[in-house]
């Protein structure tokens, strides 16, 4: 074996090396020096992050072609790892709290497990490692939602994820079967793809575009596989359901763009194409439609998350270099406005344990820098300009377009009409802050350091990422590069 391959899994590589740092740390290190744990597990992993984005890598292909680094998921990975990063500042408080002091260094490993497998799954190009990173980052996440066990709702929830994930991954190894029969017995993306392209249009192929679509819609909270979603969100601790909600969907919309454009490319308007129209559509709506209904916060960002998948996986039907650009963008401007309405849910539920949209009422009076922070996250998720939000939309919905297909342009007026059909749920959390004659509920208190400093993060990209800085551009440019490769089997 040339170990010598190795050296193109730097970001693996960094993490690994990050969660054996943490892990002796926490068994070696006395009862005094554990209280560390969060701070060196953040800065540990804030370097990391720095390490990966300036080393770079060059396109590099390893063992036997199973495993891909190049550009865009050097880009993805530090995309991800900012959206973890806020996630460890904003949890500094919670894991210093009594009933975590003695698992705080088991929060932070298996959250880096998860990053790990998260990792695999999108330099993946043979469907077994997609699964070895697949499953690398459900079990710990199980584990990770029943991390309050002292909560009822926290065990729950994590039997809750554990049997749908159970049966999401048997409906997807269902699929894989199907698709190694297809392709002769390989499970290499480029082979399926050849044997997808050479071969007839089968019920076997749809059955198995149809078992494959369910097992990674699950991870996305798709429609009709998003049932296990708000109570898994509003059962979890909150910084727990703050990773669920962005890293995850992050890492798996791309590893389902590369597995759909790279190994069932061939067929995409012939059969994938309109098994996502109706997905998206039911997607976006259902989230939307749900999300009116809620008034326990966490409940209510599980739909709004529901609905945002829905439209990241525009990105995906457009299945182009526009597409996969801004499918990229979306999500780095998606994980500044969830984790930033995260950041104030909760610094005020670790303050007060309360977590109703009624006990938001009058909030600007008694905590108007919560109220901005949380009404900045409010817009951009809504997509309201000028914020980062509003022009993320903005150019995945041109991404879909771009092909000038009938069929994509009632898509989009569909997603259209389904943000307007938004902007009254989210207004209704501004509503409640700011306009609301009632005293407020929630007195007047001073968050932790590092809440406002993980709120004020997603603040400052909420503004700025999409007016002054060129971050678009730069991936458009790393993506255009790796264009003929990610896309040389579509159809």
């Amino acid at each position: 074996m040339d170990y010598s391959q190795f050296s193109a899994m730097i970001p693996e590589l960094i993490v690994l090396g990050i969660f054996i740092l943490v892990f002796l740390f926490d068994t070696f290190a006395g009862e005094t020096a554990r209280k560390a744990d969060g701070m060196l597990t953040t800065v540990l992993f804030g370097l990391g992050t720095v390490a990966i984005f300036f080393t770079g890598c060059m396109p590099k292909e390893c063992f036997g072609g199973m495993y891909v680094n190049n550009h865009i998921e050097l880009v993805l990975k530090c995309i991800l790892n900012l959206g973890v990063f806020i996630v460890l500042v904003q949890s500094l408080k919670w894991t210093d709290t009594p009933d975590m002091k003695l698992r705080r260094g088991e929060f932070y490993e298996l959250l880096l497990a998860t990053l790990f497998g998260m990792y695999l799954m999108i330099s993946a190009r043979h469907f077994l490692l997609f699964v070895i990173g697949l499953e690398t980052a459900s079990l710990p996440l199980a584990a990770l939602v029943a991390f309050n066990k002292k909560h009822n709702e926290s065990a729950e929830a994590a039997a809750k994820y554990i049997m749908t994930a159970v049966f999401s991954s048997a409906v997807l190894m269902m699929g894989l079967s199907f698709v190694y029969g297809l392709s002769g017995g390989s499970l290499y993306y480029g082979d399926v793809a050849n044997a997808v392209a050479e071969g007839p249009m089968s019920g076997m192929l749809i059955v198995a575009l149809a078992f494959v679509l369910g097992g990674i819609g699950f991870k996305l909270s798709l429609v009709p596989f998003h049932l296990w979603t708000a109570d898994v969100y509003q059962g979890a601790p909150t910084a727990v359901t703050s990773y669920l909600s962005v890293i995850s969907k992050g890492s798996a919309a791309f590893a389902f763009f590369i597995i759909f454009v790279q190994a069932f490319g061939a067929v995409y308007p012939d059969a994938w194409e309109w098994m996502l129209y109706a997905i998206i559509i039911l997607t976006i709506t259902v989230g939307n439609l749900f999300a009116i209904r809620q008034r326990n916060m966490k409940r209510f960002m599980a739909f709004s998350s529901v609905s945002q998948a829905g439209y990241i996986m525009l990105g995906v039907i457009a299945a182009n270099a526009i597409g996969m650009t801004s499918m990229l963008f979306y999500i780095l401007v998606y994980i500044f406005s969830n984790l930033g309405a995260f950041g104030v849910i909760s610094a005020i539920e670790n303050q007060t344990g309360r977590l109703s949209m009624d006990d938001y009422r009058g909030l600007h009076k008694s905590n108007p820098w919560l109220s901005f922070a949380m009404t900045l996250a409010m817009f951009s998720l809504a997509g309201i300009p000028p914020f980062a939000g509003f022009f993320s939309k903005i150019l995945i919905f041109t991404s879909v377009t771009a092909s000038n297909s009938m069929a994509l342009y009632m898509l989009v007026l569909i997603a259209l009409i389904n943000t307007i059909i938004s902007l009254y749920y989210y207004l209704l959390v501004v509503k409640a802050m700011w306009i609301s004659p009632e005293e407020p509920v929630v007195s007047s208190f001073r968050s932790s350091g590092s809440e406002r400093f993980g709120m004020w993060i997603c603040v400052a990209g909420i503004i700025f990422i999409g007016l002054v800085s060129p971050i678009y551009g730069l991936i458009s440019k790393l993506v255009t590069e790796d264009a003929p490769q990610l896309l040389a089997w579509l159809g």
